[in-house]
């Protein structure tokens, strides 16, 4: 009895060590991060008098490009509105939508990366205009330039360094200058107002560019309709694959050939009945998640997704086909929509052949049992260290990222403690 008592305590300890190991995506207090920097007094005092310190306080998975004193104009407000813009709509274009370490800018491709900010969630923003532009150029990709898609003076700024970082939650990144958005809709509502009509999913994808031939598809085949419906109570989740990415499918595939309600299916895969912004899909609890189309086939278990925090990113594997999030094209309760760098094949539809399953997906019967899903594995040249946080130049610290360390050192500590005292109840003898 009292060696059954014994594995019990153990196992309570262990789900407690779980516990304090796994990290999990939480909304940040930003005023607080930026509160031991005084060189950034300035910026946050601006951030805390605006609406947009509310709208930061239920987002996680952020990266804050945040202006110090002296780069900052001496009327905000004035030089904002010189630019015919709103000082809340430029503050909004400084929060990125994504999670980027200083580790992840250095490893952007040489033509940059398209991140969405908190400006495009406004609805104010045409077509790309809400997001910005993230190069890193010069020697060793040591000069970052954040810019608008649509270059004009004040639309771009100089990363000068990384302030401090929330692991996977909040990265602050200093620049050069406040960075005005193009592309003003001076006369679009503050807000989606509440009990407005369903998002438009079609009109997201042609807007953000990049995504003809999804729009094509879910037009002609009347799924964009059903989202709107969907839309309503817990929301959804859109995975979007990028034209490059429905281009890279094999030929053998047969995907655009597949009759019209397979295609059908093949689309509502792409779909979670909730609604999951990105820091949310990093920190998911139970990575089987079922699709608009497991709903349809009135069957659980089927035409799920396996999603996984992976080398930084997240991971989607389909049991079939392996894909990450390459970034946010939309995200405002109850709608998100992310590009995926691949087409989503489910297996219940298509099967891998020959050796390795290197060759082409074919078609598959519906009834055939559904072979086990497996996370992603990545080449041996893909494998990278994992990412640690630089020294930045100039007076900034890194002293957050350091306690940060320091609390992890004490969590591992705490954690060998618990265990060593847990482990001679093993030894008890039994009565």
């Amino acid at each position: 009895m009292r060696r059954q008592i014994s594995r019990l305590v153990l196992l309570l300890l262990l789900a407690v060590v779980a516990g304090l190991l796994v990290p999990q995506a939480a909304a940040v207090d930003v005023e607080a991060v930026l509160a031991p920097f005084p060189d950034l007094k300035g910026f946050a005092r601006l951030l805390a008098s605006s609406p947009v310190a509310r709208e930061l306080a239920g987002r996680s998975s952020l990266t804050l490009l945040a202006v110090p004193d002296r780069f900052l104009p001496q009327s905000p407000t004035s030089f904002a509105a010189a630019a015919g813009a709103d000082l809340a709509d430029v503050l909004r274009y400084h929060v990125l939508l994504e999670y980027i370490s200083p580790a992840d800018l250095r490893r952007l491709p040489a033509y940059g990366k398209l991140v969405t900010t908190l400006f495009q969630t406004t609805g104010r923003a045409s077509a790309d205009l809400g997001a910005v532009n993230v190069t890193f150029t010069g020697p060793n990709n040591s000069l970052g330039v954040i810019r608008s898609p649509a270059p004009f003076p004040a639309s771009n700024a100089t990363v000068l360094g990384a302030v401090t970082s929330v692991p996977y939650n909040l990265s602050v990144l200093a620049v050069s200058g406040l960075i005005v958005p193009s592309g003003f809709d001076l006369a679009a509502s503050d807000a989606r107002p509440t009990g407005a009509g369903p998002v438009n999913i079609t009109r997201v994808l042609a807007d953000a560019r990049g995504f003809n031939v999804a729009a094509s598809m879910l037009e002609a085949s009347g799924v964009a309709e059903e989202f709107e419906g969907d839309e309503r109570g817990a929301g959804i989740t859109v995975f979007v694959p990028t034209d490059e990415a429905f281009a890279s499918v094999p030929a053998g595939d047969r995907l655009q050939s597949l009759p019209a309600d397979r295609k059908a299916v093949v689309l509502r895969f792409h779909v979670l009945h909730s609604y999951y912004p990105l820091g949310s899909l990093e920190s998911i609890v139970n990575p089987l998640q079922p699709t608009l189309a497991t709903e349809y086939a009135s069957q659980a278990g089927r035409f799920t997704l396996n999603i996984t925090r992976f080398n930084g990113s997240v991971a989607i594997d389909t049991g079939v086909v392996q894909a990450t999030i390459t970034r946010t094209v939309f995200d405002q309760n109850p709608v998100a929509v992310f590009a995926v760098s691949k087409v989503l094949l489910p297996k219940e539809m298509f099967a891998r052949t020959g050796p390795g399953g290197d060759s082409a997906v074919v078609a598959a019967a519906a009834g055939t049992p559904p072979p086990a899903s497996m996370p992603p594995q990545p080449d041996e040249g893909e494998r990278t260290p994992p990412t640690k946080l630089s020294a930045p130049p100039g007076n900034y610290t890194t002293s957050l990222a350091a306690s940060s360390s320091s609390s992890a050192k004490t969590v591992c500590w705490s954690c060998i403690a618990l265990l060593y005292l847990a482990l001679p109840m093993l030894l008890l003898p039994t009565v």
